[in-house]
C-alpha cells in the first residue's frame, strides 16, 4: 500500500483520516503544520499528501506549490472547509489550479476520502 502524509492543523481530522487510511493498509504519517509537512516529504518516500488548505504558519497552497516544484510525481489531495473570508469552493479551485490531483470539501465522508485516494493512486 501507499505511504501517505496527512497535513491538517485540526487534530481530530488528522486522527480520523489517519485511522481510515491505516484501516485500508496504508502507512500514514501526519503533522499539524505545513512547514513540517514539506520536511517529512523530503525524508520519507511519500506517494500521496492529503493537506488542508487553510492552516497557520504555512498553508496548504504553499505546501502544494513547494511539493509540486520539488516532487512533481507526488500525488496531492487538497481539502478545505473554507473560512469567513474565502469559501471552500474558492480554496479548492485555487488548489486545483495549482496542481492538486483531487480536491475535497470538508466535512469528508470516509467513502469519499477512500474513493479520492484510490483515484489519485490509480487503484479505482
Amino acid at each position: 500500500m501507499a505511504v501517505i502524509l496527512v497535513i491538517d492543523d485540526d487534530e481530530q481530522i488528522r486522527r480520523m483520516l489517519k485511522w481510515a487510511l491505516q484501516k485500508e493498509g496504508h502507512h500514514v504519517l501526519d503533522t499539524p503544520d505545513g512547514r513540517e509537512g514539506a520536511s517529512i516529504c523530503r525524508r520519507h518516500g511519500v506517494e500521496l499528501i492529503i493537506t488542508d488548505i487553510l492552516m497557520p504558519h504555512k498553508d496548504g497552497l504553499d505546501v502544494l506549490m513547494e511539493i509540486r516544484s520539488e516532487f512533481p510525481g507526488v500525488r496531492i489531495v487538497a481539502m478545505s472547509g473554507g473560512s469567513v473570508t474565502m469559501p471552500s469552493t474558492g480554496c479548492l479551485h485555487l488548489a486545483s489550479e495549482l496542481g492538486a490531483n483531487e480536491v475535497l470539501a470538508k466535512p469528508i465522508a470516509k467513502k469519499q476520502l477512500l474513493d479520492a485516494v484510490n483515484k489519485v493512486l490509480g487503484k479505482d
